[in-house]
């Protein structure tokens, strides 16, 4: 594929194989597009489905995805943990290689606009294909969920960008947009005390820590909200959770903007503040897929900080030394054909 775009459609189902077999299916129908992940949690009752493409080929199956949504997926029965309010609840396009943003966010409007006129539903666009500022925030166009759309949909302020201003009850409505690739990036602690770890989380998150008083007492501002201190590292969420082994933890991060934060800068960030605790990191993993960008970062800075250039080595060996550098199989196999999107791609 000379151009590479990502499309990270998520389904309200996660208990059904027979819907996510058809998900599947209908994405793989489409020539020029390569399914990379179908990731169900019964839990949230949610299926993540990663795929990619050339432009025009990741509309499409994008598009016959959802009609699979609309056919298989009764918003009516659902219920799960996560937030949501339609079949295919979310929709974003992301530009991978030889792509923009500004074309992501044109293929979302082009697959709004046609599934909205397919099936007549209201469909809402958000991040860097939204319309208005206001409608940037995820969160703030899902507010009320499935649950409060009847009432969002009477409100002129919240008309959707494409489809009619009507509740459908078996679909409910979808967001489509454009946003920048999301590394979901985790630094393993060698202890167990997930309070400990967590306390390294929020001062490494953009958000920070609760400003407290010398008692102990959150500090407020006028509005009765709780003032944070900001942590160090920008375009980052991150908290501390417990691993399945019970001797360690993690630093789950999702790193927004890998540009402004790449895995190395957080991984060597984390390292620092653990040792300030006398906590010792591990190694580190990826969840999920992600580009060779950021790898190929943190295989520079590595062969620098080793006093060695990276002229004539390939892609492969530069992800290698990545592997290495960040310990990327510490917890579980880091198989580089598998998560990497460019080399799965050509495999």
């Amino acid at each position: 594929m000379q151009t590479i775009v990502e499309c990270v459609p998520n389904f309200s189902d996660g208990r059904n194989p027979e819907v996510h077999a058809a998900i599947g299916r209908a994405i793989e129908s489409v020539p020029g597009v390569k399914l990379l992940d179908v990731d169900p949690d019964a839990s949230y009752n949610r299926v993540v489905v990663t795929f990619v493409g050339e432009k025009e080929a990741v509309v499409e199956a994008a598009f016959r995805a959802t009609e699979v949504a609309v056919k298989m997926i009764d918003m009516r029965e659902h219920h799960g943990e996560h937030p949501r309010f339609g079949a295919i609840d979310v929709c974003p396009f992301i530009p991978v290689r030889g792509v923009t943003m500004a074309d992501c966010a044109e293929l979302a409007r082009q697959y709004g606009k046609r599934t909205a006129a397919a099936f007549d539903v209201p469909v809402y666009l958000y991040e860097q294909a939204a319309a208005r500022p206001e409608r940037k925030n995820l969160a703030k166009v899902r507010e009320g969920e499935y649950e409060g759309l009847p009432e969002k949909l009477a409100n002129p302020d919240w008309a959707p960008d494409f489809g009619p201003a009507k509740f459908v009850p078996t679909f409910g409505t979808v967001a489509t947009g454009a946003r920048f690739f999301l590394v979901a990036y985790n630094v393993n602690i060698d202890t167990p005390d997930v309070a400990a770890t967590d306390d390294v989380a929020l001062g490494l998150r953009q958000l920070g820590k609760p400003r407290m008083t010398p008692d102990g007492e959150f500090v407020l501002n006028a509005t009765g909200k709780k003032i944070f201190v900001p942590g160090k590292l920008r375009m980052v969420k991150a908290m501390g959770v417990p691993i399945e082994d019970g001797k360690r933890t993690q630093i789950s991060m999702n790193l927004n903007n890998y540009l402004v934060t790449p895995p190395h800068v957080a991984y060597e960030e984390a390292v620092l503040d653990c040792a300030a605790r006398g906590l010792r990191v591990t190694g580190s993993e990826v969840v999920g897929l992600l580009p060779a960008a950021p790898l190929m970062m943190a295989a520079h800075w590595a062969l620098r900080k080793a006093g060695k250039s990276a002229i004539g080595l390939s892609d492969r060996e530069m992800v290698a030394i990545a592997h290495d550098y960040l310990k990327l199989s510490d917890y579980k196999p880091f198989d580089a054909q598998k998560k990497v999107i460019e080399f799965a791609v050509e495999e």
